[in-house]
């Protein structure tokens, strides 16, 4: 029973945290208490659940048991007429009757949650931040890894944010549409950013988080919605974005579960639905003047199109990174190019511009840098770069299935065996 209810738990964490937090967040209206009392409901639901068993709806046993705690804290301060007057939230007081957590109503509560996280009146990088913490469940550590910077500091940017929310008393809803459009490019970079968690988490045994993709593609087509008829292309072009990648999802891992690399995936395997969905979007989001994510589509449909990886165009693809290194340059985008480059030109160019790329960025303490180093010189026979390549790259690494990978590729190039 114990191994039971400590997996539910764990379960019900990396599945609902995003929905329970912001279902509490409405109840409560306060983002560091829901966070600490969500925190304290699957604290005593390791012990209750162990005695007890798990529960018919773990969600709203969490969620329940979280909101009789702040309700408690809140009594204990004093202040539970005054919490009760200023959201005019009968819900928070309401013990005999429990909210409906499984609303399919549109705004719902992670849209509410994005939008206010997404605030004009906090900065970009703090709105992103906020967004990964709350909606996903990420750790502050990991959230710093993300945006190359140390936890302290991200910890610190997190607290202002949520006491700049509560101060300013920023509200828990989906603006109208003309406030709506002065927030869609944060609220679409958050998105795409859950998507990417899902796609390739940052922690854990496996690479994918399904339920991330599906909440992140959820979420981009009631944005899309909300904005019709006039949906903006970047809009459109997240949507195609998200499809067609995760259209690649069941070719990503084996039987086993460990990854396969793209030019080795079984594209019989690919949701031939999304991508037959996905590509008009790609190539509607590409009209006039393409935004980074229309742009970022288009490189995803050009794959897409691909029945064989040697049928891959990779000087279009090279050609799609040049053009988005001009709206939106970064790291990361110039190590993609330089991939696309090596596939279109050969391994040498590519390690050129990744060394050029290594001295001139932040990116050496960014594992996939030090993976394409060592995939470009173990395609040259350079066996022994390649081997301190992947060693460098297995010292960054923390989702335990691209450890696995790199260690595979490691005893190749070592002799270690396959």
């Amino acid at each position: 029973m114990g191994t039971a209810a400590a997996t539910a738990v764990e379960t019900v964490y990396r599945a609902e945290w995003g929905r329970i937090v912001a279902t509490l967040i409405r109840l409560i209206g306060d983002f560091e208490l829901a966070e600490e009392c969500a925190q304290e409901a699957f604290a005593a639901a390791v012990e209750q659940w162990r005695a007890t068993g798990v529960p018919a709806l773990p969600r709203a046993w969490i969620i329940q048991t979280a909101r009789n705690k702040a309700i408690d804290r809140i009594r204990r301060q004093g202040k539970y007429a005054e919490k009760l007057a200023l959201y005019g939230n009968s819900e928070l007081g309401t013990e005999s009757q429990e909210p409906n957590y499984d609303s399919g109503e549109i705004p719902d509560d992670r849209l509410r949650l994005m939008f206010t996280c997404c605030h004009p009146a906090l900065a970009p990088e703090a709105q992103v931040a906020l967004t990964l913490r709350t909606l996903c469940g990420l750790e502050t550590e990991e959230i710093a890894r993300a945006f190359l910077t140390s936890t302290t500091t991200m910890a610190q940017r997190l607290v202002r944010a949520k006491r700049k929310i509560r101060d300013a008393k920023i509200p828990y809803i989906v603006p109208e549409t003309q406030a709506m459009a002065e927030r869609l490019d944060a609220v679409l970079t958050v998105i795409y950013l859950v998507f990417n968690e899902g796609y390739a988490a940052t922690r854990g045994d496996s690479l994918l988080r399904l339920d991330l993709c599906s909440e992140a593609i959820r979420l981009g087509r009631l944005v899309a919605n909300l904005m019709a008829p006039q949906t903006p292309r970047e809009a459109t072009a997240l949507v195609a974005l998200m499809l067609l990648h995760d259209a690649r999802r069941e070719a990503r891992l084996d039987e086993a579960g460990e990854i396969v690399v793209l030019e080795e995936q079984d594209r019989t395997k690919w949701k031939q639905s999304q991508i037959r969905e996905g590509l008009p979007l790609a190539e509607e989001a590409m009209r006039g003047g393409p935004g980074p994510l229309a742009l970022q589509a288009g490189i995803a449909a050009v794959h897409c199109r691909a029945a064989r990886a040697e049928e891959t165009d990779w000087r279009e693809i090279v050609r799609l990174y040049d053009a988005l290194m001009l709206v939106q340059p970064s790291p990361v985008v110039s190590l993609n190019r330089a991939v696309a480059v090596a596939m279109a030109e050969g391994p040498q160019r590519g390690l050129e511009l990744m060394k050029e790329l290594g001295a001139a960025s932040d990116l050496e303490n960014y594992h996939l840098l030090h993976a394409a180093r060592a995939d470009m010189h173990r395609r040259m026979g350079s066996l022994a770069e390649a081997a301190e390549e992947y060693g460098r790259a297995l010292a960054l690494v923390t989702n335990e299935s691209e450890r696995r990978y790199l260690e595979k590729r490691l005893k190749e190039v070592t002799g270690g065996g396959t």
